[in-house]
């Protein structure tokens, strides 16, 4: 016997959470009878579930990588008919999502799983999974301006955790530098704000590492398979002691 809504999320049908809501909005019965408790438990193998009317059959697990280019939304659909990270899913059979975001200028490692628990764990706060970018800003921030970054800073929506920052290169030419950022937190457009912030706004910024999981010379708009390890390190490090990943920062 299983929560239901971790029966939902790992059949494919949504996130942890949004299977909450689902259960919570009456849409989700078992056996012919409206469950809205989310501490409700079940038998997938026995009993009959079903989401808005449809029974949930278990999907095969499902863990890509993608490499975003730049200009596409992070999203199931767009109204403004904009390029979506479906598009560049054409041989995948089962309805993947992302875990976490990333902007429609932002390119880079994108995961996306069906598989609703490994999202959760991944996205939620308090885990502080690392997620590592480039970032080339205008002008070449001093160090006393990248340790305000490395110290946490303060945003429009609290201060930030201490991230791990370093030069990487500098265009005397155009008076731009690229610089390596870590970050542990995941809110919305944050390497970004952490820039404007110390008065050097991105030009450009990339993703490549999620987890320790690199994006190494996967091309941009193609997606592979995570293996088994890179699935099971991510778990780990996700479900690790959040005080013992600060003090490696």
């Amino acid at each position: 016997m299983e929560r239901l809504q971790k029966i939902i999320a790992q059949a494919g049908i949504a996130s942890r959470r949004k299977s909450e809501e689902l259960i919570l909005s009456g849409k989700v019965e078992v056996n012919g009878e409206v469950v809205t408790e989310l501490g409700t438990k079940a038998n997938p193998e026995e009993d009959i579930i079903t989401v808005n009317g449809k029974p949930i059959r278990s999907e095969k697990k499902v863990y890509l990588m993608l490499n975003k280019p730049k200009g596409v939304i992070t999203s199931a659909s767009d109204p403004e008919g904009r390029k979506i990270v479906s598009d560049y899913l054409k041989g995948v059979k089962e309805r993947v999502y992302p875990v976490g975001r990333l902007d429609y200028d932002t390119e880079g490692l994108l995961i996306l799983t069906n598989d609703g628990e490994f999202a959760h764990l991944l996205t939620h706060p308090k885990h502080h999974v690392p997620k590592t970018y480039l970032a080339t800003v205008k002008g070449v921030p001093h160090g006393t301006e990248l340790e305000k970054l490395k110290n946490g800073i303060m945003l429009e929506d609290g201060m930030t955790a201490p991230a791990e920052v370093e030069y990487k290169d500098v265009d005397t030419a155009t008076n731009e530098a690229v610089i390596s950022i870590t970050i542990y937190e995941g809110r919305n457009r944050q390497v970004r704000r952490m820039f404007e912030a110390i008065n050097h706004p991105v030009t450009r910024l990339k993703r490549i590492s999620f987890g320790g999981i690199l994006l190494q010379n996967l091309k941009r708009g193609l997606t592979r398979n995570l293996t088994k390890e890179e699935v099971n390190n991510l778990i780990t490090l996700a479900k690790s002691e959040p005080a013992k990943k600060m003090k490696k920062r």
